[in-house]
């Protein structure tokens, strides 16, 4: 090479890396993926383990190394919409509002999404309150987690000066006991075709009746 010829420096190329396929969902996703589907269109009297698990590729019996039985299948599925229902009720615990404020917020919305729910997802809700009549896992849990948002609540509104509670476990069970018409899936299956707009006065009044145990300490 002579004295004036260009140098060239060869660049290597990186190769790119192959796109990744997008990755498969777990068997137990794949299962609740169908099982929903299934719940919404046919109602839960007439899902199978045996259509869930054709639908999925499986055999039924590969089912049950998930899911035990049908209603842990379907409650399963229930509990996916619970979990949702409880991160939002968190989120109103959590948020920097008044105690009071939060105790209506909660019961509120809690009362509204099963009310919604039993309306636009109907199949859903009949899961959701035959767990809670038959006082399944998936109901218990759900209570517990009620529980402790309202514990939360409650214990804040007593350290702010908000409420005044001789006895926090008396004030918690009234709150859960007074608001049991609107926030229990039984008793809301069974006012079902009462007014939305008389429901939620009833509600209100119930709230408020709550409230004001809640600031005197009457319990």
């Amino acid at each position: 090479m002579g004295r004036d010829s260009p140098v060239r420096i060869t660049v290597p190329r990186v190769a790119r890396p192959a796109p990744r396929a997008a990755a498969p969902l777990a068997v137990d996703a794949r299962l609740l993926a169908v099982a929903t589907e299934h719940l919404r269109r046919l109602g839960p009297k007439r899902v199978t383990v045996v259509a869930v698990a054709a639908e999925a590729g499986m055999t039924h019996a590969n089912v049950y190394r998930y899911f035990p039985s049908k209603d842990a299948l379907l409650d399963a599925v229930a509990g996916r919409w619970l979990r949702d229902v409880e991160a939002e009720l968190a989120r109103i615990a959590d948020a920097p509002d008044p105690a009071d404020d939060k105790i209506e917020r909660l019961l509120t919305a809690l009362a509204s999404v099963q009310r919604e729910t039993l309306v636009h997802e109907p199949n859903l809700f009949a899961v959701h309150l035959d767990a809670a009549v038959a006082a399944r896992p998936i109901a218990r849990r759900h209570r517990v987690r009620l529980r402790s948002l309202v514990e939360r609540v409650v214990e804040e509104g007593i350290g702010a000066g908000a409420f005044v509670a001789r006895d926090r476990e008396r004030a918690i069970a009234h709150i859960f006991d007074a608001s049991y018409r609107f926030t229990h899936p039984l008793a809301i299956q069974h006012d079902a075709d009462l007014p939305r707009d008389l429901v939620e006065a009833r509600l209100g009044a119930v709230i408020l009746a709550i409230q004001k145990v809640l600031r005197t300490g009457t319990l």
